[in-house]
């Protein structure tokens, strides 16, 4: 059995296991605590010497990094696919490219606004707040434009969308509505919730934000 090794709060890890879910797969599942220094044991670096999570051990196989767990997860169990066919080579870079966007656009303002908010009031830095607010805001705005006429980012459900999903989540309880003035936004974020993949992920929301 596959084993994946993660920390629950984390959004690159519940991007594989949204993958996982969808196509399945069943796995052990160990957790990481990085707020106790987990992932800096021996044992652990001996499995990803950058200290990160997710990591899969899949029989003699070991694979780091969200994006390339996922890469191989679509090689080795292609059914039902999270990537566009490969006969269509250009919605197959727009899958990826939307989740880099994901990545080193969204996920990270995210995060950054979670741990501001984390902080009591009084200490929060009021700019700070306003430039992540603008940021996750134009993005929210472009994907918006993006998703026009099109139920999902790239063609059926895939990579772009599931890279999204663990930080759209949590946007609601940070002050931001990311479907309001957004009707793009807000049927995909409606159609992404019926799927019980990515249903399994709201009960880690307190977590994620509990665990910045």
């Amino acid at each position: 059995m596959m084993k994946l090794y993660d920390f629950l709060p984390c959004p690159f890890g519940q991007k594989v296991r949204i993958v996982l879910a969808e196509k399945s797969l069943t796995y052990e599942l160990i957790q990481i605590d990085l707020a106790q220094g987990d992932q800096r044991r021996p044992e652990f670096l001996r499995l990803n010497p950058f200290a990160r999570v997710p990591v899969l051990v899949d029989e003699d196989t070991t694979v780091y990094d969200s994006t390339v767990i996922i890469e191989y997860l679509e090689d080795e169990y292609p059914e039902p696919p999270v990537l566009p066919s490969v006969e269509s080579s250009a919605l197959r870079a727009r899958a990826r490219i939307f989740e880099d966007f994901a990545d080193t656009s969204f996920t990270p303002q995210v995060g950054q606004l979670m741990a501001e908010m984390a902080r009591a009031e009084g200490e929060r830095d009021q700019g700070r707040l306003q430039r992540l607010h603008r940021s996750i805001e134009r993005a929210l705005d472009y994907l918006n434009h993006e998703l026009t006429g099109q139920q999902f980012l790239a063609g059926d459900f895939s990579i772009a969308d599931i890279g999204f999903a663990p930080r759209l989540l949590v946007l609601g309880e940070l002050g931001l509505e990311a479907g309001l003035n957004r009707p793009n936004v807000d049927a995909w974020i409606k159609r992404m919730l019926e799927r019980p993949s990515i249903q399994s992920l709201q009960g880690v929301t307190a977590e994620a934000l509990a665990g910045v």
